[in-house]
C-alpha cells in the first residue's frame, strides 16, 4: 500500500523547475498519488498537461473563493467549463470551492457565495466530489452546505482548521476531513483534539503545497514529501501505527474520489 496526497498544488510556479524531483523524493518515501487541485480555470490546461505526464497525477477543476470577484457575472462561463473539463478522465473532483471571509467586504462575500452555490451544483450535476475551503467563514460555509445536501454531493472539508461543528456538519452529511500540516503545529491543539473523534473511515491526508509545511519544516516552501510528518503526528493522535493510517486513508481516498480507482 501507499499513501496519497489528496490535495496538493503541483502545477503551481513553486515546482516548475524542479517537478520530477518533487514527485520522485515523494515517492521514495511511499507517497504514490497525488491529486493536484485547481484554484481557476486558467490553470486547467496546465493541470490537466500534469496529468498526461504522470499518470498518478490527477487533477480537480474549480474557482477558488479568493477568485470569486474576479470572474464578474461569468458564472454561466464558469458553470460550463466545470461540467465539460469534469468528463476528462484525470478530473476527479470539483474545486476547491468554498467561503475565505479572512479578507474582503460584503460584495466580495456574497460573489463567494454564489460562486460556491454554483460549484455546489456543479458537483451534484456530474457526480464528482466538491472539494472544500472555509476560512473564517464556519456559519456561511454550513449554511450553504445544509441548504445543498442531497444523495449525489460528496466531499471533503480540505486543510481542516475550524471549529467542531463544521467538522459534526461535514460528518453528518457524508463528507470527509482532510488533516494538513496544520495538526503539526503547536498552537494547533484544539485542532489535534477534533482530529482524535473524527472517525478512521472519513479521514483524509494531504500537503496544501507548496502552503503549510508540518514542523520540522514550517517556514519552507511545501512539498508532498513532507506529508509524511504530518502522518506520523496523525497516527499518534488516532493511536494507530503510521501503516494503519497510511492503508486507511488511501482506501477513503479511492472511496471519495471513485474516479481515480
Amino acid at each position: 500500500m501507499f499513501f496519497v496526497d489528496s490535495h496538493c498544488h503541483l502545477n503551481f510556479p513553486d515546482y516548475q523547475a524542479e517537478q520530477n524531483k518533487i514527485i520522485e523524493d515523494a515517492e521514495k518515501l511511499g507517497i504514490k498519488r497525488f491529486l493536484s487541485v485547481g484554484t481557476k480555470l486558467e490553470e486547467l490546461p496546465d493541470l490537466i498537461a500534469l496529468t498526461r505526464r504522470y499518470d498518478h497525477v490527477f487533477a480537480s477543476v474549480g474557482v477558488h473563493p479568493e477568485y470569486a470577484t474576479e470572474q464578474g457575472d461569468n458564472f454561466l462561463f464558469i458553470r460550463e467549463n466545470i461540467n465539460k473539463a469534469a468528463k476528462d478522465p484525470k478530473i476527479i473532483a470539483i474545486g476547491e470551492a468554498g467561503l475565505d471571509y479572512h479578507y474582503g467586504t460584503k460584495e466580495t462575500r456574497e460573489a463567494q457565495k454564489e460562486l460556491f452555490r454554483l460549484q455546489l451544483k456543479a458537483a451534484k450535476q456530474t457526480g464528482l466530489p466538491i472539494i472544500i475551503h472555509s476560512r473564517e467563514a464556519e456559519e456561511d460555509t454550513i449554511s450553504l452546505l445544509q441548504e445543498e445536501t442531497s444523495s449525489d454531493l460528496r466531499g471533503v472539508l480540505h486543510c481542516f482548521s475550524s471549529h467542531r461543528e463544521l467538522a459534526q456538519v461535514g460528518l453528518d452529511i457524508g463528507f470527509y476531513v482532510s488533516a494538513s500540516g496544520i495538526i503539526t503545529f503547536k498552537s494547533a491543539e484544539e485542532l489535534r483534539d477534533i482530529f482524535k473523534d473524527i472517525p478512521m473511515d472519513r479521514l483524509l491526508i494531504e500537503t496544501d503545497a507548496p502552503f503549510l509545511a508540518p514542523v520540522p519544516f514550517r517556514g519552507r516552501r511545501n512539498e508532498p514529501a513532507f506529508m509524511i510528518k504530518t502522518a506520523e503526528v496523525l497516527a499518534d493522535l488516532k493511536k494507530v501505527s503510521t501503516d494503519q493510517l497510511r492503508d486507511q486513508t488511501t482506501q477513503n481516498f479511492f472511496t471519495l474520489f471513485s474516479k481515480a480507482a
